[in-house]
């Protein structure tokens, strides 16, 4: 097992990551991803780390995702719910962190819809942070396990041809992977109604459009979007048929492409919105593979960064 250590003692966002930090984790990825295909999918690196993991949004496959992570390193886990918590009572977050943190834990999992949250927490307490989602901010381990993912089907993405479909203004996944394919060497279009692109967004290095069937004709590979009502009260089109019909990912779209493209999806899928169930379950949708890698990716992440409290064991 390598010995090459982060250049971050956190895990905040994507932004924050050098080429070789990202190749890094890939590696240490690849050796937890053999690990738990085996019969016996447990190893003792993290038994004396003891992990926390703070969900302030709902969560089913981050947080699964995870706590499975953990387990797999044989790290003691512990699982906060808002409902019911002293926050709910008005304690404030880093009061409430503070309390968890005296119980000597020693790796912060967070989730906030506040963006930046990850980063003040940081700055406020002596414990490392790892971000699982700060509103919209960014979403550092899927923008990891998606672009691991390309690369196992795509090998190197330098020059490759990277399309991001759907909610650009609300999503955190999408930010987080413009960042990572940027460094990665990688071309990238999003496609978006006009109404759901940040202003400005092309002074990140990628170009916009709002023609999928050309968008899909000059990917590698696409990555489609859910639209997070949730995030907004506002109408950003006038309705999901509509937005499907121009937006959504179909056959009929699809087949005038004439050449394979990989279908990625960050989860959850609102079938018929912006993918349907034909294009997600067949053999160009990578997204059970995403959800795979996800574990490995979250595993080489908390242990990396663990390395990097104190020896741990490097044997498997």
């Amino acid at each position: 097992m390598t010995r090459n250590k982060l250049s971050v003692d956190h895990l905040l966002g994507i932004k924050y990551l050098t080429e070789n930090d990202l190749n890094l984790i890939f590696q240490t990825a690849s050796h937890f991803k053999e690990i738990i295909n085996r019969p016996i999918k447990k190893v003792p690196s993290l038994r004396d780390i003891t992990i926390a993991n703070l969900f302030f949004e709902n969560s089913t496959r981050t947080k699964l995702s995870f706590e499975l992570a953990e387990k797999r390193l044989s790290a003691d886990v512990i699982n906060f719910s808002y409902s019911g918590s002293s926050i709910s009572k008005g304690e404030n977050l880093i009061d409430t962190i503070s309390n968890i943190i005296a119980m000597k834990v020693d790796i912060i999992v967070l989730r906030h819809p506040s963006p930046g949250s990850a980063l003040f927490v940081s700055k406020n307490i002596n414990s490392c942070i790892i971000n699982a989602g700060d509103g919209t901010h960014e979403h550092p381990s899927q923008g990891l396990l998606d672009a691991y993912s390309l690369i196992e089907k795509l090998g190197n993405l330098k020059g490759k041809k990277i399309a991001i479909v759907g909610d650009v203004l609300h999503s955190r996944v999408a930010l987080s992977n413009v960042f990572l394919l940027n460094t990665l060497g990688a071309e990238i279009k999003l496609c978006a109604p006009k109404s759901l692109l940040p202003k400005d967004i092309e002074s990140l290095g990628v170009t916009a459009t709002d023609d999928l069937v050309n968008t899909l004709k000059w990917c590698d590979a696409v990555n489609m979007l859910r639209i997070q009502n949730e995030r907004t009260d506002v109408k950003f089109f006038p309705s999901n048929r509509e937005y499907s019909k121009l937006f959504g990912l179909d056959r009929e779209k699809f087949n005038k492409v004439k050449k394979d493209v990989l279908i990625l999806h960050p989860g959850p899928i609102n079938r018929g919105v912006e993918i349907t169930s034909d294009l997600a379950d067949s053999e160009n949708a990578i997204i059970l593979n995403q959800v795979e890698n996800g574990v490995a990716i979250r595993m080489a992440i908390i242990y990396l960064l663990a390395s990097k409290l104190k020896m741990i064991d490097y044997d498997y």
